[in-house]
């Protein structure tokens, strides 16, 4: 069965438009994720602390596009939330501060984003992003 998540096609500046998908933890807060095929991992608002449970295990992971040197990442398992109608459980993502870019999301669109959606949870999911009808379908 086919997954099909709406998204928005937001404008943050001219020629530059970013995919949202609205989501919902089970306290009611509806937050927003941005579709990010260039992250190699997830990430999730490390000051969303109420939200996630840390992993033991941390790494020096080479993070590209956020730094160009080695840095400390520290783990965590998202609590359990809804993508649409698609209930996400266990989703394991890398923690950082993402109040400079919430900045940035918020004059622009007036957005506040919890997390970017990488590669690793789109390949897993067999992703098919569509423009047209701005639509994310998981397999």
């Amino acid at each position: 069965m086919k997954i099909r998540i709406p998204l928005k096609v937001i404008k943050l500046e001219e020629g530059n438009y970013h995919l949202i998908a609205a989501g919902k933890f089970s306290d009611g807060s509806i937050v927003h994720w941005a579709l990010d095929t260039g992250a190699s991992k997830t990430v999730f608002d490390k000051n969303l602390e109420q939200y996630y449970a840390l992993d033991e295990c941390s790494e020096k992971i080479q993070s590209v596009g956020i730094g160009e040197k080695l840095m400390e990442v520290q783990y965590a398992a998202v609590q359990p939330f809804m993508l649409g109608k698609y209930k996400i459980e266990n989703l394991k993502v890398a923690l950082f501060d993402l109040e400079y870019i919430n900045e940035f999301y918020n004059r622009a669109a007036g957005l506040i984003i919890c997390g970017l959606i990488g590669s690793d949870f789109l390949l897993k999911n067999k992703a098919v992003i569509d423009y047209k009808n701005k639509v994310l379908i998981l397999a």
